[in-house]
Formats: C-alpha cells, structure tokens, sequence
C-alpha cells in the first residue's frame, strides 16, 4: 500500500502520516525515515528486510537485530499483521536491556516493495557524500551513498496449490517484482542481496532416495567434488517442477544467477528453504499467517485451537516408512540464524546457493505425534489422497552450510513442537 509510512524514531515510538514526504526527514516529523545519525548497531548502516512481518522474515529481523543490524522492514500487511512489529521490537528490547547495551535501530514502512514507494523509500536511506574525480585537476562531485547495506528479500507468495490455481499472480508477484526490485536496488549501489528460495526449486529430483545438494540444481556450470571424492562438473538442468510456484523460484534464481554473472559487483545468495516450523521460544513470536494456511504446522496448530476439526493427511502410500511423505523440518529460529551468516559470509562467489535444512528427514505422522506429545492430546486426522505438486520425500543436505557460513541446524522436533505449543498456549490465553 503506498501513502501509509511507519517508523520508530529514535525515542523508540511510533510515527504516522497519511503520505510521504518528498524528501528525507525524521521519523519524528513526518512518520518517514529518522535520522541516520541515531542508529546504534555494531556493523553501521541498515539492513532491509521486505515482507519483514511474515512468519520467517519476523524471525529474521529479530534474529538481525540481536546481530547487532540496524533493521528496516518493508511490509504491505497482505499475509502479516503490524502486531508483529510491536513483537520484534519488544523482544530485542528486552534483549538489549539484559545485554545493559543499546538497541540498535528498527524502522517499518507499510508499503508493496512493488510501488513507487520503493525508489521514495531507498533515496530517503541515502547521505549526499563527496566522491573523487576520475581525473587530475576535476573538482570532486557529490553522490548519493546509500546507507542499505544489504537486502533480505521475503516478499513471495508462497502457496502451492494457490500458485496452480491462480499463476498469474504469482509470477506478476514474486518473478516480475523481483526483476523490478533487483535493478532499483542496483540503480542506487546497493548489490548484497539475499533471497528467500524453496526446495521446491529441485522438482522430481527430491525423490532421489538421498538427500539433496546444491549441485543438484546450478544455473551455470560447476565444479566440485562428489561423495565418491571424485571431480565433477554440474551442469544446468530442471527435473520436474511441480508448481508454478516452483518455477517462479526457479526463475527467480536463474535471472539472480545470470545477473551475478554479468556483473561481479553483486553479491547474491539464494537460501533454499526446507520446511520451518516452531516460533521464537519466547511463545511471543510465531506463525499467523492471513488467510487459509497450507503448510502442515500451521495448520495443525488450528486443529488444537479449535478453529479446525480434523488435520488432513495428504498421501498414505508414499514410499516411506510409515507411508506418509517426509520433510526436513528446521527451526524457524535456525533459518533466521541462516540469513544472518549468509549476509556476513565472505562469498567468492558473486551468486551462491545454500540449503537450509537440519539433513534430517521426518515424517508426516511422525511430526504429528511430536506436536501430540508436546500438547498432551490427540490430534484428530484424516487420511487424504496426495496433492497436487506434491513430492514424497524432501531432504536436505546441509555440507556448505556448515563448511561455507558456519551454519548448522541446531534445535530438535520435540524442541520445535514445544516451542510451537508455547506460542498456541499463550495466544488461547490471550483469546480467554
């Protein structure tokens, strides 16, 4: 939405106006962006966060913030609430005041990242500074120096079933918004970018029988060296994908990919989701999406809320165990940990793909029984037929994770159904 501007300023409240100014100023006067000079974290300048109230990007932006970031959020509140802003900032306060060290900043612009906004939004986080000539004997000129340092960008529509039924939306969304944001970004200098990517994007190859690397899926030719110790040269190639929103991240990787390649000034790395689940163990932050939930957490939470009567189980033959599909699930908190070292990373290379999951594969039944365990009651099943876009197994392999950014999933199931419970806990209270 544009014409709606949030900020903290730097007393720490929030500021409102009905439209943006025209040229920066504080968050004190107007609601846009406050004075740069007031920022307070360790690394200098900000870091943009966009769809930064969402359910990974929530935890993301705290998780930066205790990094010591100074932290913008971008959010159109399309499958968020501006609730959770208040959440976050509450979190790294109390934080902070544990650590006696100041907070570092934290500002929320309510816009699409696909408006005009945006250009507002990027010239407003930027310092007129004095750039030396080229040649002897020219004057020095002045230039905007953005003070974004990186980008994490989380703003997708997300859905599978949704994107078979409505693909339009999802790639106008997550494909042409990306192009569009990548070259406003790369208009005002700023080339570190992060982005929010799916396993999805490995098609039929998740059903390899082991777990997935990030040569499976390369988008130019590389080079590495396989299990067998031997050299070997992945090439690009696509196995199945079964969504159009599998292939909007596809695509989305490929176009970073080639731009990466075009230009060495960029530093991009395209982390490939798993399956998160849990919430931050304070039981403030969690999952609350707008809108009708797909994801096998989400759901089962509103089967213990009441607000569903049964959890539907989607395929019993798959060849498994127990003959519902398996996933990797990875602590919210451990994806967000993950955005941190990929932004700090020193990558050589100017695109990089990372897995972000715990190597570790559980089953559908089997999670439902940790979430049983963790609530101490039975949750209600019914067994469907598979989905549609649906593979049976999917896991990670998490090697360069681990050897290249520090990575490694920390937390267990039990600790995640826990985690997830606390927060479903607090919010039946809060409801009461």
């Amino acid at each position: 939405m544009e014409g709606y501007w949030t900020s903290q300023n730097s007393s720490g409240s929030l500021s409102l106006a009905s439209s943006p100014p025209t040229t920066p100023c504080t968050g004190s006067e107007y609601g846009g962006v406050p004075q740069l000079s007031t920022t307070s974290g360790v690394h200098g300048g900000f870091i943009l966060v966009i769809g930064g109230l969402g359910f990974i990007g929530s935890h993301t932006s705290l998780e930066l913030l205790k990094a010591g970031y100074n932290v913008v959020i971008v959010d159109d509140l399309s499958n968020s609430f501006d609730g959770v802003f208040s959440k976050i900032r509450k979190l790294a306060a109390k934080h902070f005041h544990d650590l006696h060290r100041p907070m570092p900043a934290l500002h929320f612009h309510k816009l699409d990242y696909r408006s005009h906004s945006m250009r507002f939004l990027l010239e407003s986080y930027s310092d007129l500074e004095s750039v030396s000539p080229d040649s002897p004997g020219q004057s020095p000129s002045l230039a905007r120096i953005s003070q974004i340092k990186g980008v994490i960008h989380f703003a997708a529509f997300k859905s599978v079933s949704e994107s078979i039924s409505s693909p339009i939306a999802y790639y106008r969304n997550n494909v042409c918004g990306l192009v569009d944001l990548v070259e406003l970004l790369g208009k005002h200098g700023i080339h570190n970018f992060v982005f929010s990517s799916s396993a999805t994007v490995y098609g039929t190859k998740a059903d390899l029988g082991r777990p997935l690397r990030e040569e499976d899926l390369v988008h130019h030719p590389e080079t590495y060296v396989d299990d067998h110790n031997q050299t070997v040269t992945a090439e690009p190639t696509v196995a199945g994908l079964q969504s159009p929103y599998a292939r909007s991240k596809y695509f989305c990787e490929a176009i970073l990919a080639d731009i990466a390649h075009s230009d060495p000034a960029w530093r991009i790395v395209a982390l490939r989701y798993f399956n998160p689940i849990g919430c931050d163990p304070s039981g403030e932050l969690g999952e609350d999406p707008k809108g009708t939930p797909t994801n096998l957490f989400p759901v089962i939470t509103q089967v213990l809320t009441g607000a569903r009567n049964e959890l539907e189980v989607f395929g019993t033959d798959w060849d498994t165990r127990d003959g519902t599909a398996v996933r990797d699930f990875v602590h919210v908190c451990d994806v967000a940990r993950g955005h941190v070292a990929a932004l700090a990373a020193p990558n050589e290379a100017a695109f990089r793909a990372f897995n972000l999951g715990s190597g570790t594969g559980t089953t559908v039944s089997e999670a439902v029984q940790s979430l049983e365990k963790a609530a101490g009651r039975e949750i209600p099943v019914r067994l469907a037929g598979r989905r549609a876009g649906d593979v049976g197994s999917c896991v990670a392999s998490n090697d360069r994770a681990s050897t290249e950014l520090g990575w490694s999933a920390k937390e267990s199931i039990p600790k995640c159904a826990s985690d997830l419970w606390n927060y479903v806990s607090r919010m039946q209270s809060a409801k009461q």
